[in-house]
């Protein structure tokens, strides 16, 4: 490898800036459009809700040392910030009860990066006399997933940094590349500036450290500074994807460009979202489904399990078949297969109640999650989620077997329109936002194409002391 190579001209960094600057809101499906709307009223409500996760307030006070400003709202609170603040805070917030939306391909949780960084942009323009309508925020969200997807779900390697951030720091430039209306030699050097800035490590996803959500609100950050910087007419490198020390050379070292960049903006990767009806790992939910399925068919309770039997794919066992211990960290029991079934047995379903200190140290619950054991099957894929294979057995001889490919959330096994709809006023009332605000909120979302100005969104997050 010859680092003082010249670029090659089939940059497949192009290819993202001419999608970002040629694309229009009519390029999109009626089902981008309608899956836009969807993913933006779960992720807003993940957000307020994460008002209430780990420290959450503690953060909103230590950015206001960074410096102060009223650009922003901080999500679910009476508190204003400065626009890179508010894209760290909201995204912290929207990821801190790991209740957002993922792309299961990519293994990326895209909104939480972008939506924050989207909003705080919009916010700022419309100060400056300059709103972002609903139209273009509907674009700038679907480009931003697509990015941020596509760069995860072209990986083959095993997964060593924070996906999560470091391919959703890329989706927040795109989308802002959207809203900016930014020409594509600006677009590259925010790319390139963004490059510089990604960070994410899985350190914090195995030890279960508050970090994990922090490093999502950072490259949201990132983005927005990324973007301010190329407007400013600073660049950035350019051959960042698959250079002699690009993306693809460092943070994943092998990769399937040829089949998913020919995709872009084809079917728009925001129609292939996932919700999370259960506020834990995502890879923790085809044990939580098959659980609540068994007991609907066996009608047993959590005396009644003998053992349970998780078989996991090499990622879902790296991630989340981590071994139960005395009172975790809410983040490590988020990601434990063990404890969360136990939880789920306990309570009848997961909700963040699950992870309250007197769950996370009840004797009686990890005995329950002792009970629970996961292994590796025999799946070659190191970044598949499914299928699992679950087996329960009970202490009176019955078994309850299945192979779960598609656990609740999954587009194709979605949750109901109700249902999406429960889970928005279940973290409203979390956050102890009123609720006629998120009434207006959800009228709002629903005619996104007609809104003038997005900011308005935003007032319906404030919560009066």
């Amino acid at each position: 490898m010859n680092p003082h190579a010249i670029p090659p001209t089939d940059n497949p960094l192009t290819a993202w800036a001419q999608l970002v600057c040629r694309s229009r809101f009519e390029n999109l499906s009626p089902l981008a459009v309608a899956k836009a709307k969807v993913f933006l009223m779960d992720t807003l409500a993940c957000g307020v809700a994460g008002r209430t996760g780990p420290h959450a307030h503690e953060l909103a006070l230590a950015a206001q040392q960074w410096g102060q400003g009223d650009e922003a709202v901080v999500w679910g609170s009476h508190l204003r910030a400065p626009a890179a603040q508010a894209a760290v805070i909201n995204g912290y917030r929207i990821h801190a009860l790991e209740w957002d939306c993922v792309h299961e391909p990519a293994v990326v949780h895209p909104m939480a990066t972008l939506l924050p960084a989207l909003f705080a942009f919009s916010e700022r323009s419309a100060a400056a006399g300059r709103p972002v309508s609903g139209k273009q925020f509907l674009l700038a969200m679907s480009m931003g997933v697509e990015i941020a997807a596509t760069l995860g779900a072209a990986s083959k390697s095993v997964m060593r940094f924070f996906r999560p951030a470091t391919c959703g720091g890329f989706g927040v430039v795109a989308g802002l590349g959207v809203l900016a209306s930014l020409d594509e030699a600006t677009v590259m050097n925010a790319f390139g500036i963004q490059y510089g800035q990604t960070s994410g490590t899985m350190q914090a996803h195995v030890e279960g450290s508050m970090l994990l959500g922090l490093q999502v609100g950072f490259n949201g950050r990132a983005g927005l500074t990324s973007v301010d910087l190329a407007m400013a007419g600073m660049t950035g490198p350019q051959d960042i994807l698959t250079g002699p020390y690009g993306y693809y050379t460092l943070f994943e070292t092998e990769h399937d460009i040829a089949h998913w960049w020919p995709q872009l903006g084809q079917q728009w990767h925001i129609t292939e979202l996932s919700h999370k009806p259960f506020p834990s790992g995502r890879l923790t939910h085809a044990a939580v489904d098959a659980v609540q399925q068994a007991v609907a068919a066996l009608n047993f309770g959590p005396n009644d399990l003998k053992a349970m039997h998780v078989g996991a794919p090499p990622l879902t066992y790296r991630l989340v078949g981590r071994p139960d211990i005395p009172n975790p960290k809410p983040n490590y029991a988020r990601l434990c297969i063990p404890y969360v079934v136990a939880a789920t047995l306990s309570h009848g379903t997961c909700t963040p109640a699950s992870f309250a200190p007197q769950h996370l140290s009840d004797p009686g619950l990890h005995a329950l999650a002792s009970r629970v054991q996961v292994s590796l099957n025999t799946n070659p894929d190191v970044n598949a989620l499914w299928p699992q294979q679950i087996r329960i057995e009970l202490h009176d001889g019955r078994v309850w077997e299945k192979e779960i490919h598609t656990p609740i959330g999954h587009p194709k096994n979605p949750m109901s329109d109700a249902a999406c709809e429960t889970k928005f006023r279940q973290c409203w009332g979390i956050a102890d936002m009123p609720a006629s605000q998120g009434d207006a909120l959800l009228k709002l979302i629903d005619g996104l194409e007609s809104v003038a100005d997005v900011s308005d969104l935003t007032q319906c997050l404030v919560r009066t002391p």
